[in-house]
């Protein structure tokens, strides 16, 4: 994954074109970003890496016993989950005393998981939950079809 990532950051640097996109624009079928979303999509394919996510989103930053209790496994594990977290850039660390406390590195994990929720709930059939809540402003965007 380095390899890719390094190869990916290298050619960023080749120009703007058109549609305003460094190099060739990652949204297109093409592009040489879907191998490294595959990685990302693998790195999220683990429930607990996941809740570890949801964890995050919700309470900012934790240290790993707390997260550990909240996604109901051993520090240990979750600190391997964490430590794949952070190879990938997912998840950021910084130091309080002998602590080391994390956090997500930007909002994408974040909205990954959102859209993986959403799209689990449409699988089941009927309403989805996030339909059905008229409350929430990023419910009505995904209603709407803006949530990207």
């Amino acid at each position: 994954m380095r390899g890719l990532c390094f190869n990916l950051r290298m050619n960023a640097d080749s120009g703007r074109g058109e549609d305003g996109c460094a190099g060739r624009c990652g949204r297109l079928p093409d592009s040489e970003y879907v191998e490294l979303a595959v990685e990302v999509f693998s790195m999220l394919a683990d429930a607990t890496r996941v809740r570890i996510v949801m964890a995050l989103r919700d309470a900012g930053e934790l240290p790993v016993n707390a997260l550990a209790e909240i996604v109901g496994k051993s520090p240990a594990a979750v600190s391997q989950h964490l430590a794949k977290l952070r190879l990938a850039r997912m998840v950021s660390t910084r130091q309080d005393g002998t602590r080391i406390i994390y956090r997500l590195a930007n909002e994408h994990a974040q909205q990954l998981v959102a859209d993986a929720i959403f799209q689990a709930e449409h699988s089941l059939g009927g309403t989805p939950h996030h339909h059905r809540e008229a409350d929430s402003a990023p419910d009505a965007e995904h209603r709407r079809g803006e949530v990207t």
